[in-house]
């Protein structure tokens, strides 16, 4: 049954009027308009790309237009220091590497009546479903509630990218009373649109953990019972792509706004459904106390820290893109208003190695010109007007120069079949990993549009989407796959339909937004196929039409990870079998610690080294020159669920009272997680951290020293792992080149319920 959001579109006119006309049977053609130019050839971008108009641009969100253009919108911010606060903004680019601002998604006249005029509209989430744009946010207050910061998610529709946007005059879920007294986050929306039709909303975040719902028919409320998927105060900002069968659910973890110090980053799991549970690369679930995750991008010591809210891509290669906000440590806040941090978009490729996404192979946030994505087609195709520019040559049938009267695609090709069967259109000879993309409906819902890679005939395979068997099918041969179309899937309004002949193997899917989603997907392994031929188009029955069209080389993705550090011979050891080594002071102590058996036991106090006070003991010692690995082993005992606020125990980098790293396993509210913390000065104390995991009750640590060459910075790489053998790489904090920090153990954050934690050794590597 087709949906509310496609029967109205399916009572507006799908008009399309013809400029140019090449018909086999006898039709004159008609003069043709100057076709658009070619998006440039891919060269290079540098972060971060929403530089040239703005300084800050948070919580991003892309989708490529039926009109060639790729938007980026951002939650609601001034855009540079001393503006004003917009409602939430759309920015556009040709070639995903040059961004030009165009404008906000509501203005103060035409905001959403049900939100309270204090309200704040964040986060936006864009997709395409049914013929028109869905924009899912937050809404931080509501009208008909008196209490402030009952957040909500919002959902508006509109005929282009950029509006207008028309509310749907209501939230799509009510806000979520916690049970302590206020609301859940009920923020963060992303959506999933799945291969049976369903609709799943993504929402939530920390106080109140992740969540998802299936949307009724229209998109526009929740229906039946959410299900948490994260545990309770860890993740935000969710993005759900389906791959290889699996549903991957990123999120991001720790503070997003803590100036100089904030330590967001992303996370992942996954699971078979969309509902979960999701779990990380060695099982642990994102919703377990003991919360894991397996990280997809953290900071690297270089300029941007707070690397996290993220969505994903996929160029026309087939490379996939993260982007998402990021800190600059060195310029963290807007000179106007005071307390808003600068949080422009970067963009970073975003690799898929061992099943587990992750960015730039581990090498995390770049700086510096990088190569950019793949936008503009090969082959003499003019992408946003496939039927000029020659790079179609007709084979059979009409192939026609029309305009998208109904939506916002522009110019489109035709592909109508004559009285002697199909539509058929060749490009030049494509490489044989070639990678097709393109916007394809069948507007008389009949019929059927072929791709054909590598032929036609033998050993070529075609791809058809069939109108009339409702269904996306793969044949090389006498060898046939095949995937059903959702029921709501109407064919009449615009799908992207991709095709990568890569590794042996065709894959077809055809998608409503192309942002991970899909409508049907179907692999196919093949026979070898020619080193060079040209793709082949058909429309079979009626009508075909497409748009965006892009043929080029498949990327060539890659399967390794950048070398992590690693820990060499030991230096130094400290294994608490007899006195102290005369290198260790006490600083604020000495703790009420016992020496024997080999260990150190460090019964928790209350006391903290965060903030004013000051006055917690830390056992700390000199540093060695140059590079280093610091490790420990240290058992606490923390529990599961319960709430144990903040007691931890790791290791210490201590250059001041105001001016220190620490690395532990700590209780955070229901959860327990590894944090790597960082305190400093700088106009004022703040304090902040990277959050990883998971833990047990027996946690090895390291932290991995080096220098910068060029600043004589000191740079700190944490790792955690919960055997001694398999390591988890963690973010990296830096220290100025003038500090000379010492380095050692600590022990706190908390006298109840009473628990002592235990250190087995402290040690000091050489660099691997």
């Amino acid at each position: 049954m087709q949906s509310r959001f496609v029967a109205a579109l399916a009572t507006l006119a799908l008009g399309v009027g013809t400029a140019l006309l090449s018909d086999g049977g006898g039709a004159e053609p008609a003069a043709a308009a100057p076709p658009p130019p070619p998006a440039p050839a891919p060269g290079t971008y540098t972060n971060p790309v929403t530089e040239p108009f703005a300084d800050t641009y948070a919580d991003p969100a892309v989708i490529r237009g039926k009109d060639g253009w790729w938007y980026l919108y951002a939650t609601s911010d001034p855009l540079v220091s001393g503006g004003p606060f917009g409602n939430m903004h759309v920015a556009r680019s040709r070639d995903l590497a040059a961004w030009e601002y165009v404008g906000t998604i509501f203005d103060e006249g035409d905001l959403p009546a049900w939100a309270a005029e204090e309200s704040f509209f964040w986060a936006p989430d864009i997709r395409y479903v049914g013929g028109q744009y869905v924009m899912y946010y937050t809404v931080t207050d509501t009208a008909a509630n008196p209490d402030p910061w009952d957040y909500t998610i919002g959902v508006a529709t509109a005929p282009t990218p950029t509006g207008p946007w028309t509310d749907s005059g209501g939230p799509v879920l009510d806000p979520r009373p916690a049970p302590g007294g206020g609301y859940l986050n009920t923020i963060d929306p992303a959506l999933l649109s799945d291969d049976d039709g369903t609709q799943y909303l993504y929402f939530g975040g920390f106080n109140g953990g992740i969540w998802v719902t299936e949307l009724d028919e229209t998109g526009t409320r929740a229906v039946g019972e959410p299900t948490r998927v994260t545990a309770n105060d860890r993740y935000e900002g969710a993005f759900v792509v389906k791959r290889d069968g699996w549903y991957y659910l990123m999120g991001s973890s720790a503070n997003c706004c803590a100036g100089p110090v904030t330590g967001y980053s992303v996370y992942t799991g996954r699971s078979r459904s969309p509902l979960g549970p999701f779990v990380d690369h060695e099982g642990v679930g994102l919703d377990a106390s003991r919360v894991g995750g397996t990280q997809v991008v953290a900071q690297n010591g270089n300029r941007w820290i707070g690397v996290g809210h993220h969505a994903v891509l996929t160029d026309a290669s087939g490379q996939d893109w993260m982007l998402y906000h990021a800190i600059d440590r060195d310029d963290a806040w807007l000179d106007e208003p005071g307390g808003v941090n600068r949080r422009p978009t970067l963009m970073d490729r975003m690799d898929w190695i061992d099943g587990w996404p992750v960015v730039n192979a581990g090498a995390g946030p770049s700086e510096g010109p990088q190569p950019a994505p793949v936008a503009a087609s090969e082959l003499g195709l003019v992408s946003v007007d496939p039927a000029s520019g020659g790079g179609l040559r007709r084979v059979a049938g009409t192939l026609a120069r029309g305009t998208d009267d109904a939506g916002d695609a522009g110019a489109v090709a035709r592909l109508v079949p004559g009285r002697r069967g199909p539509a058929e259109v060749r490009t030049a000879p494509a490489p044989r990993d070639v990678r097709l993309e393109a916007d394809v409906r069948l507007p008389e819902d009949a019929g059927s549009f072929t791709a054909t890679v590598g032929g036609p005939g033998r050993p070529g395979v075609d791809v058809r989407l069939d109108a009339d068997a409702r269904e996306l099918v793969v044949t090389q041969g006498h060898r046939v796959r095949r995937a059903a179309l959702p029921d709501g899937a109407d064919l009449t309004t615009w799908h992207v339909l991709t095709v990568t002949a890569d590794d042996g193997a065709v894959v077809a899917r055809l998608s409503s937004s192309g942002l991970g989603d899909a409508d049907a997907e179907v692999r196919l392994p093949v026979a070898g196929l020619p080193r060079r031929a040209p793709v082949h188009l058909a429309a079979t029955g009626a009508e075909a039409q497409l748009d965006n069209l892009t043929v080029v080389a498949a990327h060539d993705p890659v399967t390794e990870r950048v070398a992590e550090p690693r820990a060499g011979a030991v230096t130094f050891a400290e294994d608490f079998s007899g006195e102290l080594d005369a290198g260790w002071a006490w600083l604020h102590g000495p703790a009420d610690v016992t020496l024997g058996d080999g260990s150190l036991a460090w019964p928790l106090t209350g006391h903290d080294l965060v903030g004013e006070a000051n006055d917690a003991p830390a056992l700390l010692r000199d540093a060695p020159e140059g590079d280093y690995v610091l490790e420990t082993t240290v058992t606490l005992p923390l529990g599961e669920d319960t709430v144990r606020n903040y007691q931890q125990a790791g290791l210490l980098v201590h250059a001041g009272d105001d001016d220190f790293l620490r690395l532990s396993p700590v209780s955070i509210w229901q959860t327990r997680q590894v944090e790597f913390g960082k305190e400093l000065t700088a106009d004022g104390r703040w304090w902040g951290g990277h959050l990883s995991g998971p833990v047990a009750d027996t946690m090895h640590l390291r932290l991995f020293h080096t220098t910068d060459p060029a600043t004589g910075e000191h740079r700190f790489r944490a790792a955690s792992s919960r055997d001694g053998r398999n390591w988890r790489p963690g973010a990296t904090w830096t220290l100025p080149a003038d500090t000379d920090p010492r380095i050692g153990i600590y022990a706190g954050g908390g006298a109840s319920p009473a628990v002592t934690a235990v250190f087995d050794e402290v040690l000091v590597r050489e660099l691997g």
